[in-house]
């Protein structure tokens, strides 16, 4: 399910490194909140998403973040997973690799609260995205994912869309670099 096996490297497997990617989408943009919905991108075909069940004392809500992802609270609560669920489901899929995020400084803390409201161990490691991006790749990034996001006919702001359309933007501007190494 994973592009590379656990503990492989990817020159091990003879492919180029395709990095599994994780967005959140979260009830507000503070400190008060926490994660609503999570979406992993394992490769361009296959994606994880679970909405998350909000915890009895995760109070915050942000009529600006709600227009940005278009989930309301009670959808949550009527539709959502519960964290221990999201969590286990989560450390299964994802063993004991290192994710990427574009948006890693509030993605991380969401993901601890996650894992501390559920009383569970994350098994992966969640880093950021630049880590991984050569120079060209950065200065490609933006044009690249505009490019992308536009061509995708994607009106929606979700986390499973946006991990998918990061690793698109990844794998594009990597192709790209490449060639700029060439010339």
């Amino acid at each position: 399910m994973i592009n590379t096996p656990l503990g492989a490297s990817p020159a091990k497997v003879g492919k180029p490194f395709t990095p599994v990617i994780i967005d959140i989408e979260a009830s507000g943009f503070g400190s008060d909140s926490y994660p609503i919905e999570i979406g992993v991108a394992l490769s361009a075909e296959q994606h994880f998403c679970r909405l998350i069940k909000p915890q009895p004392d995760w109070r915050h809500w942000s009529k600006e973040a709600q227009a940005l992802h278009g989930l309301s609270r009670s959808v949550l609560v009527d539709k959502g997973v519960s964290v221990n669920q999201v969590c286990l489901e989560l450390n299964q899929l994802l063993g004991a690799q290192t994710v990427y995020s574009d948006g890693w400084v509030v993605d991380s803390p969401w993901l601890n609260r996650l894992y501390e409201s559920a009383g569970i161990s994350m098994s992966f490691k969640i880093s950021p995205l630049e880590v991984i991006l050569n120079e060209t790749q950065m200065d490609l990034w933006h044009p690249t994912k505009d490019r992308l996001f536009a061509s995708l006919c994607e009106s929606r702001h979700r986390a499973s869309s946006d991990a998918t359309l990061i690793l698109l933007t990844y794998i594009e501007t990597r192709t790209a670099s490449k060639r700029h190494k060439i010339k």
